[in-house]
């Protein structure tokens, strides 16, 4: 989780960076450009926390990550046998009939 010092930092940094560009673009330019800072800085500290837990910003697979804890795969029931199995067909029976167990 980002920690409120670094919020603060961007917060006041983008505040800055968007009181310079009102300064030197014109009216309509300058203020659009602010907005687009104030929305763009929250976007990017999000999707950095969210790598740093393992979320759904990182590249570690489907995501699901830091709240929910390491993602375990589906695992499935055998609907012939209530043998419980990962894969496409029942190791115990054959059987290609199954339920997800999650």
């Amino acid at each position: 989780m980002i920690n409120y010092k670094t919020y603060l930092i961007f917060l006041f940094g983008s505040l800055a960076v968007s009181i310079g560009l009102q300064m030197l673009l014109p009216f309509p330019y300058g203020l659009i450009a602010a907005l687009a800072i104030f929305i763009v800085f929250p976007l990017f500290l999000r999707n950095r926390a969210m790598k740093r837990m393992g979320g759904m910003g990182s590249d570690s697979g489907v995501g699901g990550g830091g709240f929910f804890g390491q993602n375990q795969g589906v695992k499935y029931i055998c609907l012939a046998c209530n043998n419980r199995y990962k894969g496409g067909t029942c190791p115990r029976c054959g059987s290609k009939m199954k339920r997800a167990d999650f």
